[in-house]
């Protein structure tokens, strides 16, 4: 490292090929990457990782939260966190919710986070317990394929049902390989109604790709993260532990056509020229190589692995959720000339509270949008 040269604005570490920006995000990628495991540890602590999920929780979800504290949370902190998930086989020793499970546990730890401040981050319950998929899935058992048009158009419904009630700030956090269906719904929204407000996704394993690092490259697994595999029930082993049964892993391989290289693996951890999800035809379909539901080692899985990517994924959404009250505070959204067509005048009766004085619910707001309806 001493010889080494360090590109302006880039945090180094101590992989010689892993560097980290030098801004807000970076930093805190960086502080991840250096913990010890004992600050791990305190970092997951201070989330309540691990802890039972929380779905049939009061109080957690905005739709097991009686009204008025729904109203009251939203008043001080109008973002909502969207975990969006599936049904699908991962193996004999997985349970098949397991990427909504994952995704739920992630953001009820940031919703935990926030409430112990005193504002704490909305949560709305999975829309997608069953989830859309790519084509290599089809056929396999325990897994539920919901086609793509009504994936985006159930997430299009939830955004502007959300939106309606005051939560004008949405993060959708997605754990399964249908992001482009999401990205869909983001654009498709925008596209349909113009609204101001902010809306994103994020693929949240890909959004700390450094942190499912293997060994090698300086991180502590042993593999790629790829499906059901050593990541996956690493994770499972943390999260809910009860709904894992080490006795049913087992170690599999998929079968590629091509030499490696051309497509990465699930977080994209090489920066290859496209992503697994851009193409077909060039491995075997799952059901025909890997009719175990795992592609990969499951074998290998230990909640202590999956420890420091929580920790930077708990830490990272907390930033987030915490750069965007800074910049638009409760009750605030964009510029509505800045980020739509549309007109601060003809907004103002949506942008009001629901239920108030001279408020309009937005289902009744003149389109100007082209988007599609199927």
């Amino acid at each position: 490292m001493s010889n080494q040269v360090i590109p302006q604005g880039l945090l180094p570490t101590n992989q010689p090929d892993l560097f980290f920006e030098d801004n807000a995000v970076g930093r805190m990628k960086k502080q991840v990457w250096d913990a010890s495991d004992a600050e791990i540890d305190a970092i997951l602590a201070d989330y309540g990782v691990p802890s039972p999920v929380e779905w049939g929780k009061p109080g957690s979800y905005i739709q097991t939260t009686v009204r008025w504290q729904v109203e009251a949370n939203r008043k001080k902190n109008d973002i909502v966190f969207i975990p969006v998930g599936c049904t699908e086989l991962h193996g004999q020793h997985l349970p098949s919710a397991s990427d909504t499970l994952y995704v739920s546990q992630i953001c009820e730890g940031v919703r935990r986070f926030t409430a112990r401040r005193g504002a704490p981050v909305n949560l709305a319950l999975p829309p997608l317990n069953y989830g859309g998929h790519p084509y290599h899935h089809m056929g396999m058992p325990g897994t539920v394929i919901v086609r793509e048009h009504v994936v985006r158009e159930m997430m299009i419904d939830v955004m502007l049902g959300l939106w309606n009630d005051g939560f004008r700030k949405q993060l959708i956090v997605n754990n399964h390989g249908q992001l482009w269906m999401l990205e869909s719904a983001v654009q498709e929204f925008q596209k349909r109604y113009q609204l101001p407000g902010i809306f994103r996704v994020i693929d949240w394993h890909r959004g700390v790709r450094e942190f499912f690092r293997p060994t090698e490259r300086g991180g502590k697994l042993g593999t790629n993260f790829v499906h059901a595999d050593e990541s996956e029930t690493s994770l499972g082993l943390l999260l809910h532990p009860d709904m894992v049964d080490m006795n049913y892993a087992v170690d599999t391989e998929g079968k590629a056509y091509l030499p490696e290289g051309h497509f990465d693996k699930s977080v994209d951890p090489f920066g290859r020229p496209s992503r697994w999800s851009e193409g077909e035809g060039h491995f075997a379909i799952e059901i025909a190589a890997t009719p175990e539901g795992v592609v990969g080692k499951a074998k290998s899985g230990t909640a202590e692995k999956a420890k420091r990517p929580m920790a930077a994924i708990l830490k990272y959404l907390t930033l987030w959720h915490d750069d965007v009250l800074a910049a638009f505070p409760a009750g605030s959204v964009p510029p509505v000339g800045e980020v739509t067509l549309r007109t601060a005048a003809e907004m103002e009766p949506y942008l009001r509270e629901p239920l108030s004085e001279g408020w309009k619910p937005v289902y009744a707001i003149p389109r100007i949008g082209q988007g599609t309806e199927v």
